[in-house]
């Protein structure tokens, strides 16, 4: 098998972009990076970004790792190779993983963490890190991997009926900028996720308010939130929902997913999606019972030094 990285983010378009068009909803997150959604087409790649595949010995892509740090490495196996019966698509997973692991100890290259669907994720920590998640050595040399959260991503293609909450949706004001960054900041704290400086949030969510992509449920006074940004040509991605805790359990989630989604199908879009986390039970269950089913379940691990 080949490792190839490449130093030309409008060259990996070329060569990864249809690949991960396979799975759109499941590389929503890789697609807004190579499509210039996070990443501006025509930088200039650096020493801390990742864009690579690993081909097996007929050129076809086995695997695609995109890392742009701080953020984590994202990894995906083509379609192709999963159904490949010719040659087992575990055996050309499997190699190209090692391979990978291999490759990224030669080149210095540090991923902060991975996120992909768990058999990938738990495959490339065991890759990494000698024992997998938990375990010490491996060809990354003295690394620990920490499984961080589990994550199940779900896609919406038609919203269901449901009973909507006391209140009304509304866009987000400028008015709001002075309570939304405090929501965001305990989102983060909640979800385990960076946290963001004051300025950082501001810019974000002016980002958000600009673009009429961030909405507010209110019931005398907001009590919700939710809002979109990520797309993929045929879909976009479900965020920052979010309800203070004093106003929890009264369906204001529900509602507002509910009006965001309608934006993004009214919008031309065929599905929605969103990550929601598999520990949480009750947020489960506001998606489902909008409609929303379980695409794949992600696992997110971070990588650190042993002591």
């Amino acid at each position: 098998m080949e490792f190839l990285r490449y130093d030309d983010l409008d060259k990996y378009k070329t060569d990864v972009f249809n690949i991960l068009l396979e799975d759109e909803v499941l590389n929503n997150l890789p697609i807004s990076i190579v499509s210039g959604s996070n990443v501006r087409s025509g930088d200039k790649v650096t020493d801390d970004w990742l864009l690579s595949v690993i081909k097996n010995d007929r050129g076809a892509v086995v695997l695609v790792a995109i890392c742009t740090k701080p953020f984590n490495m994202l990894l995906y196996v083509p379609a192709a190779i999963r159904s490949d019966s010719n040659q087992s698509g575990d055996d050309q997973t499997g190699e190209a993983i090692k391979q990978l692991a291999s490759e990224l100890k030669t080149i210095g290259f540090t991923p902060p963490g991975v996120l992909a669907p768990a058999d990938i994720a738990y495959g490339f920590a065991d890759a990494y890190c000698s024992g997998g998640v938990g375990g010490v050595g491996g060809v990354g040399g003295g690394v620990v991997a920490k499984k961080i959260m589990t994550l199940i991503l779900m896609k919406l293609d038609k919203l269901a009926g449901y009973t909507a909450a006391p209140g009304a949706w509304r866009l987000l004001k400028e008015d709001d900028i002075s309570f939304v960054p405090h929501w965001e900041h305990q989102f983060c704290i909640d979800c385990n996720l960076p946290l963001y400086t004051q300025a950082e949030n501001e810019a974000r969510i002016r980002t958000r308010l600009d673009r009429k992509t961030h909405f507010i449920w209110e019931d005398g006074q907001p009590v919700a939130q939710a809002a979109f940004g990520r797309e993929t040509p045929n879909s976009a991605v479900i965020s920052w929902v979010y309800t203070p805790a004093e106003f929890r359990g009264r369906g204001y989630a529900t509602s507002v997913v509910a009006e965001v989604s309608k934006s993004i199908f009214a919008r031309g879009k065929h599905s929605c999606c969103l990550f929601a986390d598999a520990s949480n039970p009750a947020s489960c269950a506001v998606y489902h019972k909008l409609g929303y089913y379980d695409v794949c379940t992600f696992e997110e691990i971070k990588f650190d030094t042993a002591d």
